[in-house]
């Protein structure tokens, strides 16, 4: 079985770093030398007496930033549970150790840059969920898994993942590219992983909810939309639901993903940037490729466009139908669902519209399922993919009404449920089920949005609430501070964690050296000035209102019209990412 080391002693001294696999039997060790950053494999007799030495959990593998080489390394990790016995762990805590033992060869423009590099790490790395398994491929379905060769058993867990889910594959190069390595390199998925223990009519069973975030096109909200060349969509997210009873499982798959076109949504200040559709690229090229990579995987595809079909999203939903009209009508079907409209004054109720309408193809794709005995019984032949305009809010409480007909039909299959009884009748599976399918929204938001999801109250009680509007509101005011002001170098991190974006070893300045003109600087400045000159001439009015009036006039006018100049070229003054540009503007 393919698989990594568990447990590890990381070993130190001044030249080297020696990683020692501490699994029953194994004496394996992965040395590291710190000057010429070779790897070899030794054993635990090789280990000087003299190093310093801790427990770790995992290698997540080596990043160059301008100081040189540095290794990153799980220290703690929490067990979520057991997946078809094998123990799924979430990363809590990691360490990023330089290979260098001093800074000091680092000029001051250097050492700057290279703190700013470093809390880009630690950004990526500090947002939650990031989710391995020693002994399991967690980025492949139960069905994928169930359909391999004995090949593909032979394989490392690395070389055989699925690479759109591994988010250190980019770190794992080094180790990679040295076969007897192989035990060392653990592939780590980014996403949301729940696992419960169930009881219905008195019969155990384990529901999971697992979502896999893929590491092509990945992003922020406003930064990256719609798809890459390759047909990469932004946002990209598989989420299965897998069932075990009694040696029986079942699972069922759905994706997320940005509108598969080129479009852009660049952030300039607005509450709701313009959507803007691509004039010059062919969107048919980018589309095909899409599709045609989601057919190979996953068969026939229902297409869920959740957008609001007036306003600044219906030419998007037009581009995407228009589209639609010139594809494979056999293998992709496209039902477009103006979610807002439906829903509005509460009226969620409406939802039903929508999984009524495509129950039909849902009985048809159906869902993988193996007996008791571990024979094959179904398979699931296509797959809904679902958005809205990022992909998160609207998109997960559609997708988990889809996900809970399937559980229907999958739990009175395998006895659990009988006949006549329905899902929503067994009150405290209920609620496990609409606090984790809420707890898959949230997670995927933060890594998105930046916030947690809008509208998990519905999902977590089945209605809309007073309170959950006003935390929507709450959560929309957070986003469009980040989305103006922190995505940019939220943008840069991913960026640069993933290797789209390589430290150069030269000396030349870097992307994050250029300084913004002077203008941006002085008219927020000037723009605050003048406003809190307003609230001091009202402050200290005396008797005479007329001058008053005139001062606060001046500065009311002052503010206003340089507020008015920064909504213009709102653009310029958003943060922005500094590290890939023209590849992520559309």
């Amino acid at each position: 079985m393919a698989a990594v080391y568990e447990r590890y002693n990381l070993h130190t001294t001044p030249e080297k770093f020696f990683i020692e696999a501490c699994d029953e039997g194994a004496d394996a060790v992965l040395a590291i030398d710190r000057v010429s950053n070779e790897m070899t494999l030794t054993v635990k007799r090789e280990v000087p007496p003299s190093a310093i030495t801790r427990p770790i959990c995992g290698i997540m593998g080596t990043i160059r930033l301008v100081a040189g080489m540095y290794l990153i390394v799980i220290t703690k990790k929490r067990n979520v549970g057991s997946l078809l016995g094998h123990a799924v762990w979430k990363m809590v805590e990691y360490d990023v150790i330089s290979y260098k033992k001093t800074l000091l060869h680092l000029t001051e423009d250097q050492s700057q840059e290279h703190k700013t590099f470093l809390s880009m790490i630690d950004n990526v790395l500090s947002t939650e969920s990031f989710y391995f398994c020693t002994n399991f491929d967690l980025t492949h379905t139960l069905q994928r898994l169930a359909n391999t060769s004995p090949d593909f058993h032979e394989m490392s867990l690395l070389e055989r993942a699925d690479q759109r889910f591994v988010w250190n594959g980019n770190l794992l190069r080094e180790l990679a590219a040295q076969p007897e390595l192989a035990k060392f390199a653990l592939p780590v998925v980014h996403g949301f992983i729940v696992i419960k223990p169930c009881r219905i009519n008195g019969k155990i069973f384990e529901w999971i909810l697992l979502s896999r975030r893929s590491c092509f096109r990945a992003g922020v909200r406003y930064y990256v939309r719609g798809i890459d060349s390759e047909g990469h969509a932004a946002n990209f997210v598989e989420t299965e639901q897998i069932v075990l009873y009694e040696g029986a499982r079942a699972s069922f798959v759905q994706t997320r993903g940005s509108m598969p076109f080129f479009w852009s949504q660049r952030p300039n200040l607005k509450y709701k940037p313009k959507p803007l559709i691509s004039k010059t690229t062919n969107h048919m090229d980018g589309f095909k490729r899409h599709f045609d990579s989601q057919v190979l995987i996953y068969g026939k595809q229902t297409i869920l466009n959740l957008v609001n079909q007036k306003g600044s999203e219906k030419p998007l939903e037009e581009a995407f139908a228009k589209m639609m009209s010139g594809t494979d009508k056999g293998m992709i079907d496209y039902i477009a669902f103006d979610f807002h409209k439906e829903c509005s004054r509460m009226r969620w109720d409406r939802l039903q519209i929508l999984v009524d309408a495509v129950a039909d193809a849902q009985d048809e794709y159906s869902y993988f399922m193996v007996s008791t005995e571990g024979k094959a019984m179904t398979q699931q032949k296509g797959t809904f993919r679902s958005n809205c305009m990022d992909c998160l809010d609207r998109t997960n409480v559609i997708q988990s009404l889809l996900a809970r007909r399937s559980l229907q039909s999958q739990l009175q299959r395998m006895g659990v449920l009988n006949v006549s009884q329905r899902i929503e009748e067994q009150v405290d599976f209920e609620k496990t089920y609409k606090n984790a399918w809420a707890d898959n929204a949230n997670a995927c938001a933060v890594q998105y949005a930046g916030t947690g999801a809008l509208k998990t109250d519905f999902t977590r009680t089945g209605k809309r609430t007073k309170w959950g509007l006003l935390m929507d509101g709450w959560n929309s005011m957070i986003r469009y501070y980040k989305n103006n002001f922190s995505d940019g170098f939220r943008q840069d991190a991913i960026d640069l964690f993933l290797g789209n974006y390589a430290v150069d070893e030269s000396d030349g300045p870097s992307p994050l050296c250029v300084q913004k003109d002077w203008k941006f600087l002085a008219l927020p400045v000037i723009m605050l000035v003048a406003f809190f000159m307003c609230v001091i001439c009202l402050l200290t009015a005396g008797d005479n209102w007329s001058e008053t009036a005139t001062y606060m006039t001046f500065w009311g006018v002052a503010g206003s019209l340089t507020g008015a100049i920064i909504m213009f070229y709102g653009q310029d003054f958003v943060d922005a990412p500094k590290l890939v540009q023209k590849e992520k503007m559309d």
